[in-house]
């Protein structure tokens, strides 16, 4: 084979090469191995499944279990609080400051009944039972939401019998009856619990590539190894693509493995304990990936364009660390302020993504007009910052270390 030819085949070549060269050298880096393939893919999953697993069973446990509720002036009200015993709560000393008592955590709720409740109560009178808790403290929700709802249930109850003592049916004082029709399926409500599910994906991806993005970039530049790779007769754009394909395999196997562990760890959450239906199957991950392939170009090209302005690897982490902040803001914006998906909503990257994953959370499943519409709209913003990447890859102050 002559010398253009040869030359022609070894360009032709360089893409493959470049992209396997990177996967091997990485495969062997301890620090990135641990973050593509431990932490963010496993530690994630097994964590929140975790947490969620304790939350649940701490609710449900005191969901069970009989409620100590400390009461001032039960002599007042026997009957209020045989009804209470009777729902499972169970009466407790009077405290001597009990704003302060449920302040400290000492008690979740305290019900505090006037003296003049016994006259108020035979003269056909309003009658006032004061609950004291802290709206702020998560753990006593449970607690409280069982007192009050006990304390309102004898409410209903005695003013009904009111009512037919003196000869008038119960509706009277009820002339407008509420049927509330839930459309929630036991699926759609796992949305509830699992909001931030999207987020736990993009992380993984962006951890997945992010060391790899490191070292070929600012780590290659401090090594002083960029400028003779470029030296090679080769078109930067066929080494850029290669480095591309590497971070993008790391970044997909990162995703692969947390859709697996979260598949397996799903299997261990009490969701139909708490009236919920959870499918994180093959369909479910068949879908993410789906919708993730652009995510996880648009995500390599930004991290090799951000780690191509530094100079060191140190200097590279802590502008990822920064850049790590912005797939946050989709999640974030969904979580606290929820709002009606538009179909354009679907064309915005990352946003996209996020409202689509919770459709297939909620068993509503994803039209192919929006499925359409996030591919088309990631993958634009994926090729903007692939070219903005490549032209920076053609500059020789790249492969200048100093």
């Amino acid at each position: 084979m002559n010398a253009p030819n040869v030359k022609r085949a070894y360009r032709s070549r360089a893409f493959l090469t470049v992209f396997l060269k990177e996967v091997k050298e990485n495969l062997r880096d301890r620090r990135t191995m641990i973050s593509a393939f431990l932490t963010g893919p496993l530690l994630g999953p097994i964590l929140f499944v975790m947490l969620l697993n304790v939350q649940l069973g701490r609710e449900l446990d005191k969901a069970d279990k009989p409620v100590p509720v400390p009461v001032i002036g039960a002599q007042y009200a026997p009957n209020l609080i045989d009804a209470l015993k009777a729902g499972g709560v169970v009466p407790g000393a009077a405290l001597a400051d009990p704003e302060k008592a449920v302040r400290k955590q000492d008690a979740d709720v305290v019900l505090r009944i006037a003296p003049s409740y016994g006259k108020a109560w035979r003269e056909g009178q309003p009658v006032q039972v004061e609950m004291i808790y802290d709206s702020s403290q998560r753990d006593a929700n449970t607690s409280v939401e069982r007192v009050s709802q006990l304390v309102e249930s004898y409410a209903r109850q005695q003013g009904a019998m009111r009512l037919v003592a003196r000869g008038l049916s119960p509706t009277t004082a009820w002339p407008l009856v509420v049927a509330r029709r839930d459309q929630a399926t036991p699926q759609s409500r796992a949305v509830l619990i699992f909001a931030m599910l999207p987020y736990f994906f993009i992380i993984t991806i962006f951890m997945g590539g992010m060391y790899l993005a490191i070292d070929l970039t600012a780590g290659e530049r401090e090594r002083q190894s960029l400028e003779p790779l470029f030296a090679n007769p080769v078109a930067r754009w066929k080494i850029f693509s290669g480095k591309l394909a590497a971070i993008c395999v790391f970044s997909a196997a990162s995703l692969l493995i947390t859709l697996v562990a979260f598949g397996v760890v799903g299997q261990f959450i009490p969701a139909e304990k708490i009236g919920m239906e959870l499918d994180l199957g093959v369909h479910f991950a068949a879908h993410v990936l789906l919708l993730m392939l652009p995510v996880l170009v648009l995500l390599a090209a930004l991290q090799s364009l951000v780690a191509a302005f530094a100079k060191t690897y140190r200097e590279a982490q802590t502008y990822l660390s920064l850049l790590m902040l912005v797939p946050a803001i989709p999640s974030l914006v969904l979580a606290i302020l929820p709002v009606r998906a538009e179909p354009w909503m679907y064309a915005v990257p990352l946003l996209g993504q996020n409202l689509g994953i919770m459709q297939l959370l909620r068993g509503d499943g994803i039209e192919s007009m929006q499925l359409g519409l996030c591919l088309a709209g990631s993958f634009a913003a994926a090729l903007i910052a692939v070219l903005v990447t490549m032209q920076l890859y053609r500059s020789e102050r790249l492969a200048i270390s100093t």
